[in-house]
C-alpha cells in the first residue's frame, strides 16, 4: 500500500462534528480502546494466568487472573457472591452485587487478597490502595445467566439465538479507576507504554471479567449437572461479550475533559482524512472493506433497542446499510479517490447514523496508515490549564466566536435555552441533570454549560477596551476564569467544544454517553431512558487462551455463516 496521497483531504469541520446528534451517532473503530488492547496484547505475546479459583457450588468465592506483559504483570481479583434476587440493581446506588473486582498492580499475596476481601464487595464503602488501578462491579443478567447454566447442567449447548439477542451474561454498573476510593492515580501508571493511551486499565479489568464470568458460568453448571455437564462451546462462548449500563455520570466526562475529548475526535478526524486522502485502493483494501461490511451487517441485525430514539435511529441505519449496500453493488471503488466519493456521496444518501458508521468502516482496511495514531489519543498537556494572562480581550472574543459562534444569538433568558441544570448528587457524588424552574438545584449547578458561559463572558468583554488583557478583565471578574481557560485551550484543541446547548429542554444526555463509549469500542446501544444506555463490550472478541494476531482485531465483526 502506497502511504503517500496525492491529495490531502482536510478533517471535517468542528462545527459539523461536534453536534450532539452526530456524537451520538459515532460507531467503534479501529482507534477504539478495546481494539487497542487486543493488538498490543496479541503483538507482544502477553501471557495469562488462572492461580486461584475458590469457588463453591452455590457460586460463591474468589478468583485472581493475572495478565502477563513484556515489563509487568496486572492482575484482576474477582469475589463471586450468593445476591438475592431483591438485591440485585444496576443502580448506582446498590450496595450488593452478583460480583465485585479489583485490577491489582502486579500479582497479589494471600495477604493482599485476605486484604481486598473486605474492602472490594464493599465497593464504594470499602477503601482499596494504590496497588489497585480499578475497582467495579457486575451483576447477572439473570434469564440468559439461568439459560446458559440450565443447558450445560443438562447436557445441551445453550440457544446461540438467546446469547445473540442479549449479547452478555455480566454487566457492569461501574469501573472505576483514577484515584477512586484509595485506588492508583492515573499519574501512577500513565507512562507505561501498556496503558499509556486512555482506559486501558479499565479495558484489561473487562477484557478478564469477561473470561472470570465465563469459567463461572461454567462452574455453575458443572456444580449443578455433575458428569451430565457439558462445555460451553468456544465459538457460542466468543459471543458473550460483558454488558454495561451507564448513566448521567458518565455524561460531563467530555465536558470536562475539553483536551482529551478532542485529541479522540481529532485522532479519528485525521484517521479519515488520510484514508479519503488516499488517490486508489487496491484489489485486497476493496475486498477487505466489502467482507467487513457484510460482516457488520450481521452484527447490526441483532441490534435491539425499545427506546424510540434508538428504534428510529435502527431503522434509519437499516435503510442506509441497503442504499450503501446498492452503492457498492454498482461502483467498483476502483475510480481516483475511492473513499473520499464514497464519504462525499453518503452526505447526502445516509443519515447521521450511517454516515458515522460508514466513516469507522473505511479505516478498517488501513491499520498501517490509522493506529500509529492511538499514540495521540491521551492528554498529555498539563500546560494548556495555565491561563495566558497576556491574551488581548480581543483575542479571546475572537476564539469565542470561532468556537461558539452558533450561540451568539440564542436567547439566554428564554426558559427552554436553559432549562436543566447540572450538580452533583449529595448522596453519591454523581452528577444529575435536573429541571431548573422545578427543582431547588441552581444554586448547585455545575460548570457544565460551556456555550452559556462562553457568551456570557463574550457580553461582558464587549464592554472592555479589545486591547486591554485577559489578566485585566480576570482580576475584576474571577467567575469567567473556567471560561477563559477553555477558550484559550480551543486554540490547540478545535474538537474539544460541543456545538450544542447542553442545558438545553431538548438536550440528550444519551449522545454524551454514546460518544465517550464509541472510543471504549462499545457496540448495540440500548438507551433506556434519555439519561442511560445499555452496551456490550468484547462481544466477538478472543478469550485469552485464544489471542493471536489473527483474530487481534476484526473480532467485533461477526463471521457471515457459510
Amino acid at each position: 500500500m502506497d502511504l503517500k496521497a496525492q491529495t490531502q483531504i482536510e478533517r471535517r469541520d468542528p462545527a459539523t462534528v461536534m453536534r450532539l446528534s452526530r456524537l451520538g451517532s459515532l460507531h467503534q473503530c479501529r482507534l477504539s480502546f478495546m481494539r487497542q488492547l487486543t493488538r498490543r496484547m496479541a503483538h507482544e505475546n502477553w501471557a495469562f494466568s488462572r492461580p486461584k479459583f475458590d469457588i463453591d457450588a452455590k457460586g460463591v468465592g474468589c478468583a485472581v487472573y493475572t495478565a502477563h506483559g513484556p515489563e509487568r504483570a496486572y492482575s484482576l481479583v474477582a469475589f463471586a457472591h450468593d445476591l438475592p434476587p431483591e438485591k440485585r440493581s444496576d443502580r448506582v446506588i446498590a450496595d450488593a452485587w452478583d460480583a465485585t473486582f479489583a485490577l491489582f498492580d502486579g500479582i497479589p499475596s494471600e495477604a493482599d487478597i485476605e486484604r481486598l476481601s473486605k474492602n472490594v464487595p464493599l465497593q464504594e464503602a470499602g477503601r482499596v490502595s494504590e496497588s489497585e488501578l480499578s475497582l467495579s462491579r457486575a451483576n447477572r443478567s439473570v434469564r440468559l445467566w439461568s439459560h446458559v447454566v440450565d443447558a450445560l447442567a443438562a447436557g445441551q449447548q445453550p440457544d446461540l439465538e438467546q446469547i445473540y439477542q442479549v449479547g452478555y451474561l455480566m454487566r457492569t454498573t461501574a469501573v472505576y479507576g483514577s484515584g477512586k476510593f484509595g485506588a492508583a492515580d492515573r499519574e501512577k501508571v500513565a507512562d507505561r507504554p501498556e496503558v499509556y493511551a486512555p482506559f486501558q486499565v479499565e479495558m484489561l479489568s473487562v477484557f478478564l471479567t469477561r473470561t472470570f464470568v465465563r469459567d463461572l458460568v461454567q462452574h455453575m453448571a458443572d456444580a449443578k449437572g455433575g458428569s451430565r455437564a457439558v462445555k460451553l462451546d468456544p465459538d457460542i462462548a466468543r459471543w458473550l461479550g460483558i454488558g454495561n449500563s451507564t448513566g448521567l455520570g458518565m455524561a460531563p466526562f467530555i465536558v470536562n475533559h475539553p483536551i482529551l475529548f478532542n485529541n479522540w475526535i481529532m485522532a479519528r478526524e485525521k484517521a479519515i482524512a488520510r484514508v479519503r486522502s488516499l488517490e486508489s485502493a487496491s484489489e485486497s483494501e476493496v475486498d477487505q472493506f466489502r467482507e467487513l461490511f457484510q460482516r457488520s451487517q450481521l452484527s447490526i441485525s441483532w441490534w435491539r433497542s425499545q427506546h424510540p430514539i434508538q428504534v428510529e435511529k435502527l431503522a434509519a441505519l437499516t435503510a442506509d446499510l441497503d442504499t450503501l449496500s446498492d452503492y457498492l453493488d454498482t461502483h467498483a471503488l476502483t475510480d481516483a479517490f475511492p473513499w473520499n466519493r464514497l464519504m462525499t456521496w453518503s452526505e447526502t444518501a445516509l443519515s447521521t447514523e450511517g454516515q458515522e458508521f460508514l466513516a469507522s468502516l473505511i479505516l478498517e482496511p488501513y491499520g498501517e496508515l490509522v493506529d500509529g495514531l492511538a499514540t495521540c489519543m491521551a492528554d498529555s498537556q498539563a500546560q494548556a490549564f495555565v491561563i495566558d494572562g497576556t491574551m488581548s480581550i480581543g483575542q479571546a472574543r475572537e476564539l469565542i466566536r470561532d468556537t461558539h459562534g452558533w450561540a451568539l444569538d440564542l436567547d439566554w433568558e428564554a426558559r427552554e435555552n436553559c432549562a436543566r441544570a447540572w450538580y452533583v448528587s449529595e448522596e453519591k457524588l454523581e452528577p444529575r441533570m435536573g429541571e431548573r424552574f422545578e427543582e431547588p438545584i441552581a444554586e448547585y449547578e455545575q460548570p457544565l454549560a460551556p456555550a452559556r458561559d462562553a457568551i456570557a463572558a463574550y457580553t461582558l468583554m464587549g464592554e472592555w477596551d479589545e486591547s486591554q488583557t485577559v489578566a485585566e478583565f480576570l482580576l475584576l471578574c474571577p467567575e469567567h476564569r473556567h471560561t477563559l481557560r477553555r477558550v484559550q485551550m480551543s486554540r490547540n484543541a478545535p474538537y474539544g467544544e460541543i456545538r450544542d446547548n447542553t442545558i438545553g429542554s431538548a438536550v440528550l444526555p444519551i449522545d454524551m454517553l454514546r460518544a465517550k463509549l464509541s472510543f471504549f469500542g462499545a457496540t448495540h446501544f440500548d438507551p433506556r431512558s434519555d439519561r442511560w444506555v445499555r452496551i456490550c463490550m468484547y462481544s466477538g472478541a478472543p478469550y485469552p487462551e485464544e489471542l493471536t494476531s489473527e483474530n487481534a482485531d476484526f473480532w467485533v465483526y461477526p463471521q457471515v455463516p457459510v
